[in-house]
């Protein structure tokens, strides 16, 4: 099941919200055909993605994240709304890479270290809020942490992890983000890094355990209190309705063309590759 969990410790200084995603995980291997490594580095940037969206609250709010490292799989696009439902894609979704000699999926040389980590949140009114940070090794992880320390000015650790099995499936996904808050006494800093340090790769947990495990482990010690649990999915937000009015903004003069050719057009939404065709005549009228 994919969930989202937020929690609190015992005495209020310290934050944590952990997403189980392997199931979301493996609906966008399946839509856009992922190849191991561009399913890892995808899953990763979806879990994050979940996290910052969920904590914007607000209903018709939404964040979207882009990541372009200058590496072979090009731009990795992830969207999710206020209550953590993610979609996603990555421009080059057939990226194969050799194994790190640790025997890793290599998703920092597929996302590549040259580029910046940007974060929109549209609150729903008003300007968008725009948040870059050039990006740290293209692992991801260690991107969104730079990205909190930067945006929040707090201290933050982000592990994110995706563990994809010899069928190519994905068998595990998910990750953590966790905070201290203002306040919070010099000493947590030690226990968390501890903590962090002792709690390992998520997929390890996430293997055979929940969120909810995660928590428990990223605050031993803590008296965590969850706050919040939520269920969340891939969901793309495409329709008829949406694809028209996308096509309808690309120009009189290509609008006049495809009227005047009488051939239907193909629209694929690329977060999910539903297939939408246009008839013409339903763009009748949109330029008179």
């Amino acid at each position: 099941m994919n969930e989202l969990l937020r929690a609190i410790s015992g005495d209020g200084y310290v934050r944590c919200t952990a997403v189980a995603t392997r199931e979301l995980t493996e609906r966008a291997r399946e839509i856009h055909d992922l190849t191991p490594v561009m399913t890892a580095a995808l899953g990763r940037a979806l879990a994050a993605t979940a996290i910052i969206g969920e904590s914007l609250k607000d209903d018709g709010a939404s964040v979207t994240v882009r990541i372009n490292g200058g590496g072979p799989a090009g731009s990795i696009i992830c969207v999710s709304d206020s209550a953590g439902n993610v979609r996603g894609y990555a421009q080059n979704s057939d990226v194969e890479l050799p194994l790190k000699v640790n025997g890793k999926l290599d998703v920092g040389g597929a996302v590549g270290s040259n580029g910046m980590l940007t974060v929109v949140r549209d609150l729903g009114a008003g300007e968008p809020y725009v948040g870059s940070v050039a990006l740290v090794s293209g692992e991801i992880a260690e991107d969104f942490t730079a990205y909190f320390a930067e945006s929040e000015q707090t201290p933050t650790a982000c592990a994110l992890g995706v563990l994809v099995d010899v069928d190519r499936a994905v068998a595990a996904a998910g990750g953590y983000v966790v905070s201290l808050l203002p306040g919070a006494p010099v000493e947590l800093a030690d226990v968390l890094e501890r903590n962090v340090r002792d709690t390992g790769a998520v997929t390890s947990v996430l293997n055979g355990g929940d969120a909810e495990e995660l928590i428990n482990r990223v605050m031993a010690g803590l008296e965590p209190r969850v706050l919040e649990r939520k269920s969340i999915e891939y969901r793309c937000y495409c329709s008829r309705e949406r694809v028209l009015e996308v096509v309808s903004g690309i120009g009189e003069d290509e609008l006049r063309d495809i009227r005047e050719k009488g051939e239907p057009i193909e629209v694929t939404c690329q977060f999910c590759d539903a297939v939408y065709s246009i008839a013409p005549e339903e763009l009748a009228g949109k330029t008179e």
